[in-house]
């Protein structure tokens, strides 16, 4: 769901609820599966071969609906509580050695500002990981605030559906391509009148578009990577031919490396860049993805940030963090702090909820320039 870049905290916040969904399953699967081949070791050594063979050929049992609450807070939407469900398509053991099991999940969310959102999402594989299709269909009505740290802030409701399709093959090794459509059909309100800025600023504004991407992925784990190196660059266009109200264009680049030191030890960074031209939507700006202030802070025609982290297991489940970064806007919203360099430091603390899969329960202290920040969630920040 990485092309989804509608409001990025509640798709992040969404996603990080699939993460603990898909690592539960994992979780209990093994758990029954283990169960199961135990139970069949007494078996007659004269059709051990044969009973090997059927089990292969058939699905394994597992615990295939899941239903996981999953609270949080940040600076952009407050304090609020993600519920969400999944069911696990079954796999046998070939499939299971070969690729992921596909998965499709709902969930929403409410927030103490009256923020909430919901979405139902399918992500799918083929052909032993060489085709890869996700899907996503939700609404979110968001109760936001524009403007930097430390001066004037904006009322800013948002309120809109979203589509979001993507298909890839898988080029050789660690490495994807593939197209992708998203639909957005959003109406918003500004509490003032906004002066004049290079944004689509209408009540009521319809994207379409088509995109491509290019990916490459070697990390050991997605939810938590000790070893490995993720990249990914796509181009999207959303233009009025498509049915849209708005013609612009969106390029993206992320680039993150995770660096095992020690047992106990990782140092993870990245770097990412991201540019619009035309009429783009005020939602859809680029964006200073650091932590410390609200993901509405920084909005400009293009932006850029690089930041790493130092993860500490100190002692069974739990682990600390050091982070530090920084990142610049260009031809902001509020023509202010244009090419300013933002910066982004903080510590952290982890509580490993679910030792298969390395999904951490994470408390964060973040602060910046003029505005300081506490995250609860669920899931690494990058």
């Amino acid at each position: 769901m990485m092309g989804t870049r509608f409001l990025p905290t509640p798709a992040k916040a969404l996603a990080c609820l699939c993460a603990v969904l898909i690592g539960t399953s994992a979780s209990l699967g093994e758990e029954l599966t283990e169960a199961t081949d135990n139970s069949s070791a007494s078996a007659p050594e004269a059709v051990a071969d044969v009973q090997e063979d059927t089990e292969k050929a058939k699905p394994k049992k597992k615990r295939n609906l899941i239903v996981v609450p999953v609270p949080f807070s940040n600076p952009t939407l407050d304090t609020g509580l993600l519920v969400g469900a999944a069911y696990f398509f079954p796999q046998t053991q070939e499939q299971e050695k070969a690729q992921p099991a596909s998965v499709i999940a709902a969930g929403g969310f409410y927030t103490t500002n009256d923020s909430f959102a919901y979405a139902i999402a399918q992500q799918s594989y083929w052909h032993e990981d060489r085709w890869r299709f996700t899907g996503v269909l939700g609404h979110a009505d968001l109760d936001l605030e524009l403007g930097a740290p430390g001066g004037p802030t904006i009322d800013w409701l948002v309120d809109g559906n979203f589509l979001y399709a993507a298909l890839f093959r898988k080029i050789t090794g660690k490495w994807y391509a593939g197209v992708f459509t998203r639909y957005l059909d959003v109406d918003q309100e500004f509490e003032i009148i906004l002066g004049t800025i290079e944004f689509d600023r209408g009540a009521s504004i319809k994207s379409i578009g088509l995109g491509v991407e290019i990916e490459f992925d070697s990390r050991d784990n997605p939810y938590n990577s000790y070893t490995g190196r993720f990249f990914q660059i796509n181009a999207q266009f959303n233009d009025e031919v498509f049915g849209g109200t708005t013609t612009y264009q969106s390029y993206s680049a992320n680039y993150r490396a995770y660096h095992s030191l020690s047992p106990t030890l990782v140092l993870a960074w990245e770097a990412a860049g991201c540019t619009r031209s035309g009429k783009t939507p005020l939602w859809d700006a680029c964006r200073i993805g650091l932590r410390g202030f609200s993901t509405t802070s920084y909005l400009g025609e293009s932006s850029a940030l690089a930041q790493a982290e130092l993860r500490w297991r100190f002692h069974g489940k739990w682990g600390a963090v050091a982070f530090a970064g920084a990142g610049s806007v260009r031809n902001s919203f509020s023509q202010a702090n244009d090419r300013d360099l933002i910066p982004s430091y903080g510590l952290g603390l982890r509580f490993m909820v679910l030792d298969s899969q390395r999904i951490n329960l994470r408390l964060d202290y973040a602060r910046s320039k003029d505005s300081d920040a506490v995250y609860l969630s669920v899931g690494e920040a990058f």
